[in-house]
């Protein structure tokens, strides 16, 4: 379950650039240790094929929760706004859905091979993204990478580098 809780008033509406940033810590089972802490996101090493994102900040706390886990999300905006958002959920390669916006947005997580994972993004049951996660050996890296349609149903890669602190 997905729910943005403060922000800067306004629409709930979940920009695209936002899916990227929702996709970048699933949820894992057999190997989740390597996940649980906090992760932040390292701009300068990333790659924002589609723009840059409107963060100055994002840091990702990840814990236990039931049998799987709760990522709760703190993005703080270039002048200074926060969103704060928690998802819970786990690897089950089922759909689950980002509750708390207008769209309806889902995400299946499968794991893919140790410390590789896929996240199908939908909305309203469409595609929206693609993207694979893989985990570092010394469990310190995580890389995301996304693969997004544009408004010219081009693709656009977007890689976003996490950090564990």
């Amino acid at each position: 379950m997905y729910r943005k809780i403060g922000g800067q008033g306004g629409s709930p509406h979940v920009p695209p650039f936002a899916i990227f940033f929702l996709l970048a810590l699933p949820l894992w089972g057999q190997d989740r240790d390597a996940l649980i802490g906090t992760w932040r996101l390292d701009f300068a090493e990333s790659t924002f094929a589609s723009g840059p994102p409107p963060y100055a900040r994002v840091t990702c706390k990840i814990e236990p929760w039931e049998d799987g886990l709760k990522v709760t999300y703190d993005m703080v905006g270039e002048r200074g706004g926060v969103t704060h958002w928690e998802w819970m959920g786990k690897l089950d390669g089922k759909d689950y859905a980002l509750q708390g916006i207008e769209e309806v947005v889902t995400n299946a997580y499968s794991r893919i091979a140790d410390h590789v994972y896929e996240v199908v993004a939908k909305m309203d049951g469409r595609i929206t993204s693609t993207t694979r996660i893989v985990i570092s050996p010394d469990g310190k890296v995580m890389t995301v990478t996304s693969t997004v349609p544009n408004a010219q149903s081009h693709r656009v890669v977007n890689t976003a580098i996490y950090k564990k602190r």
